[in-house]
């Protein structure tokens, strides 16, 4: 039986578990996600993060700055994988963290945990080039499908990776939808990964530049909140240089917030996370921490054949 604490504390190394470890730890953490629905309901206060992308230090940094796990209640708006040194590591810590703090931290699906976008943009090979074959990719695999699509914060605040669908006007469409599949190439679910905020003429939908969902105006963002009751939007899938954006104002109700600092080790971003106080309280300003990459010295480099190949 898989010691939770000793597997924590050895991935907080950045030490990877054996084969047979991960593959139970994804067993167990697959158990707990298929009984949780589509949208998972979380009671502030929450700390909401957005896309880490195998970035394992500048992730226990977050954790440093918004609260440890267990201690803290999490949101993490998927994108764990790709692109960064330690996408085992830091998707393993994360089950690891899902597995012993089950109530505490929510994992929801991004575009990127898929098995033909892994296979691209690094994870798969990380799989790989760690432990010699693929069985550990596809156990990974097993728990993407499991992962909630959303999750709403007391009843008020919906959290998604991309954004919204053309498909979808309503919450209980989305409890509806199949998740335990590969994330489809068009349609509502692909949407909910895929899609954009941006500044479309007349607010209304268009066509995306990404080549898989939308993008989406003003006027999509605030019906829908209207119509589901929500007073905002929550979402990452967009690099934000200063950590997080608010879209649409006077309303301000959808926010893109951004947990990769100086994203694939060169874009000198910052990052940060919102924290959702009691009661849904939300300053502009104070609810978002900010932090920076750590430095260099601080950080285990990675393998030589780990190098940037999936950023340049």
């Amino acid at each position: 039986m898989l010691n939770l604490d000793d597997a924590i504390s050895k991935l907080r190394s950045c030490e990877h578990l054996l084969e047979a470890e991960l593959k139970s730890l994804c067993e167990v953490v697959r158990s707990i996600l298929v009984e949780e629905p589509n949208i998972q309901p979380v009671s502030s206060p929450v700390t909401v993060c957005g896309d880490i992308h195998g970035q394992l230090w500048d992730m226990l940094e977050m954790f440093r700055v918004g609260g440890q796990p267990g201690l803290t209640n999490y949101i993490l708006m998927g994108d764990f994988v790709d692109r960064g040194h330690f996408s085992l590591e830091t998707f393993s810590l994360l089950l690891a963290y899902k597995a012993r703090y089950p109530d505490r931290v929510t994992l929801l699906r991004g575009n990127h945990e898929s098995r033909s976008i892994t296979q691209v943009y690094g994870f798969y090979d990380e799989c790989q080039r760690k432990y010699g074959n693929a069985n550990v990719w596809k156990a990974c695999c097993g728990v993407f499908d499991c992962l909630n699509l959303a999750a709403i914060i007391d009843s008020t605040i919906l959290c998604v990776h991309g954004g919204l669908s053309p498909d979808i006007r309503t919450l209980d469409q989305i409890r509806v939808l199949s998740r335990a599949q590969e994330i489809p190439h068009s349609g509502a679910f692909c949407d909910l990964m895929w899609s954009d905020p941006d500044d479309v003429e007349g607010g209304a939908w268009s066509v995306s530049p990404r080549g898989a969902g939308w993008l989406f105006g003003s006027s999509v963002a605030s019906e829908f909140n209207h119509i589901n009751s929500l007073s905002l939007i929550a979402r990452a899938h967009q690099l934000v240089q200063e950590g997080y954006k608010y879209m649409f104002p006077p309303e301000n109700n959808l926010v893109t917030v951004w947990s990769a600092p100086n994203y694939c080790y060169r874009c000198g971003n910052v990052a940060s996370v919102m924290c959702v106080g009691e009661n849904t309280v939300i300053d502009k300003e104070e609810s978002f921490k900010i932090f920076s990459a750590v430095p260099n010295q601080t950080r285990i480099p990675p393998d030589k054949s780990g190098t940037s190949q999936y950023f340049l």
